[in-house]
């Protein structure tokens, strides 16, 4: 019988963490967008000061997304969305922790995934399910998705005055780009 190489052990030991490494990816460039359609004023707001971090192997992922980051066509609404409704001082980040699923690091393309985990908004935290894809190639991770956020769910009131000019129901659009950090 045919003795193992001796010498295959300690180099799996040494390149083992070289391999685990090359699954997590860091964040290159994200969008996160929200999108409330109302009788009287639709309003639409941009952010791409997310950071975020995504494990492949186990398909954790989490990411801080500051609130003040929005930016509004109108500076009035932005105030408004930071003052009145987000209370930013007090609640300076949305966040999401949890674990995607159903996608194959190794197939490159689009491919549909799911995340469920915690989103935190407005101090408040909802376990929820987020359907999207996931696309690898060369390295790099995109995923996207885009997903209602009732507002009530997050404590965030809309005052009487102004009920037509907001949804009670936010579009939320979620756009990110990684890379290996072994690339």
């Amino acid at each position: 019988m045919k003795q193992p190489e001796i010498w295959i052990i300690p180099l799996l030991i040494l390149f083992l963490p070289l391999f685990v490494a090359a699954q997590k990816y860091k964040l290159t460039s994200s969008e996160v967008s929200f999108f409330s359609e109302a009788p009287l004023e639709n309003i639409e707001a941009h952010n791409d000061q997310t950071t975020s971090l995504f494990d492949v192997t186990t398909g954790e992922i989490a990411f801080v997304v500051p609130i003040k980051g929005f930016q509004f066509k109108k500076s009035l609404m932005q105030e408004h969305f930071n003052e009145n409704y987000m209370e930013s001082d007090k609640y300076p980040n949305g966040t999401f922790k949890g674990k995607v699923s159903g996608y194959d690091p190794e197939k490159s393309g689009k491919q549909t995934a799911v995340a469920e985990g915690d989103l935190t908004i407005h101090g408040v935290t909802r376990k929820v399910r987020i359907e999207g894809t996931l696309e690898f190639q060369s390295g790099k991770a995109t995923m996207n998705a885009k997903f209602p956020v009732k507002l009530e769910d997050h404590d965030i009131e809309i005052p009487t005055v102004v009920f037509f000019n907001i949804a009670e129901v936010i579009e939320v659009t979620v756009q990110l780009e990684y890379e290996s950090q072994e690339s």
